[in-house]
């Protein structure tokens, strides 16, 4: 050992090593917690960048209808349920459906036209842009997430313990999804 490393020791005050232990301490948890939720953060930022063009549901008289498994997954984002919705599609009033034109709306939506939002007014060209910041917000959050990732398996010893905070953060809410599917 040198002498300016024995030194630097040795002039380390109580305080100093106990910022330090408890700065490791947090490290530790991040990496922990963070490699646990990973798989949850990137299900959220990748289901809610679909939701922010209303991919994830269709409107009557309208040509678009999402896939089901778009569809799904929006409804577990947004109601915490992949149970099919219950009662009359929306548009419906009193039982029966008012044609488009009825509701200010001309049915398919030429190419071109102006967006609507679900009250049937037109977007602003500032809401338009905020959707566009906040999909680059969901793409930034699953990229930093995967890089977390990465740099948990890079950065930390026990790479056995990654994979299992990774399978437990994947399997724990994938088996309540299948449990609150068989009800």
């Amino acid at each position: 050992m040198s002498a300016s490393a024995t030194f630097d020791k040795e002039t380390k005050s109580p305080a100093q090593s106990s910022r330090a232990f408890w700065l490791k301490q947090a490290r530790q948890w991040h990496l922990y917690l963070g490699t646990f939720f990973a798989p949850s953060i990137l299900f959220f930022a990748l289901t809610g960048a679909l939701q922010l063009f209303g991919l994830h549901e269709g409107h009557p008289g309208e040509a678009y209808q999402p896939p089901a498994w778009v569809a799904k997954l929006g409804s577990l984002h947004k109601k915490q349920t992949i149970a099919e919705r219950r009662g009359p599609p929306a548009g419906f009033g009193g039982g029966q459906m008012r044609p488009p034109q009825d509701r200010g709306e001309t049915g398919n939506r030429p190419q071109g036209a102006e967006r609507r939002d679900n009250e049937g007014r037109r977007e602003s060209k500032s809401t338009l842009a905020l959707k566009w910041f906040f999909l680059a917000t969901s793409i930034g959050l699953a990229l930093s997430t995967l890089l977390g990732i990465y740099m948990a398996f890079k950065f930390n010893r026990s790479r056995a313990l990654v994979w299992g905070l990774l399978f437990g953060g994947t399997a724990f809410p994938a088996a309540l999804v299948i449990l609150m599917a068989g009800q």
